[in-house]
């Protein structure tokens, strides 16, 4: 039986930006179907390494390859074909402040000009409606917008070429808390029905213990870590102790401040 390759494919990687030294002998895979989260501290490469998987940053040493095309050395028309199979989540949204939704949403179509003029509208309701938008919203501005719609929205046009591959940075980044678990819950039923690889840059473990299948973990200028979250978890790097304990003690504050509440609804009821 021939095994499935890797849709994303990181080997041997030795990044330097203005002298630093970003990652150095980074090796990291991305299976078919799955959902795998990156986290690591600040100044790790995490979002160096997402650019890097974009295309938009050419590595030192080392290979990126997606779909089997190694990026900055295939033909551009091949790089082309390549870049219309992923959409990108960016983390604050990058809708563009002048264009309405529908033509936020609109635009990948419009630049790759394959679909008849006839059916960009089509396409645009659908997706909007696909994320939880109304036919309303698309003529609205993105300053009319919520932090919610907004992340929406840029899903929704990350989305409208039907990729095979979605990154997301940040997703739930400037969203508090309701907004956060039911936009984890449209990605997580997206991604089942769009059948998605998905790539995830994040710092918010609910997110991460929500949707991802494995975790990497970035440090010391290498991935230290890869697994699923609880393997991760229980592994002893000072950055992983660090990053999950932070976790755990919010959940501990929470179930004591339920059953405070609940005490307190108690004793009102008496």
């Amino acid at each position: 039986m021939t095994e499935t390759p890797p849709v994303i494919e990181v080997t041997d990687l030795t990044t330097v930006l203005g002298g630093v030294v970003i990652h150095r002998h980074l090796s990291l895979s991305v299976q078919a179907d799955e959902v795998l989260a990156i986290i690591g501290g600040s100044g790790s490469g995490k979002t160096v390494l997402l650019r890097l998987m974009l295309g938009l940053e050419v590595p030192t040493e080392g290979e990126v390859r997606l779909f089997g095309h190694p990026l900055g050395q295939c033909a551009m028309a091949d790089l082309e074909r390549v870049r219309h199979r992923w959409g990108v989540l960016f983390q604050q949204g990058a809708l563009f402040s002048a264009l309405t939704v529908f033509d936020n949403v609109a635009l990948p179509l419009r630049e790759l000009k394959s679909v008849p003029q006839a059916l960009v509208s089509d396409l645009v309701m659908l997706k909007l409606l696909q994320v939880g938008l109304a036919a309303a919203d698309a003529d609205k501005m993105p300053a009319e917008l919520s932090g919610g719609m907004v992340k929406r929205v840029s899903l929704a046009r990350a989305l409208i070429l039907d990729p095979q591959l979605l990154f997301l940075d940040e997703p739930t980044a400037g969203l508090d808390p309701q907004s956060s678990k039911q936009f984890v819950r449209l990605v997580r039923e997206l991604r089942t029905e769009m059948q998605l690889t998905v790539v995830m840059v994040t710092h918010d473990v609910d997110t991460l213990f929500a949707l991802a299948d494995r975790v990497a973990v970035l440090a010391d200028q290498r991935v230290v870590a890869v697994g699923t979250v609880p393997e991760v978890a229980r592994l002893p790097h000072p950055f992983i102790q660090n990053f999950f304990l932070g976790h755990v003690a919010r959940c501990a504050e929470e179930s004591i401040r339920d059953f405070r509440e609940s005490l307190e609804q108690t004793r009102i009821a008496a």
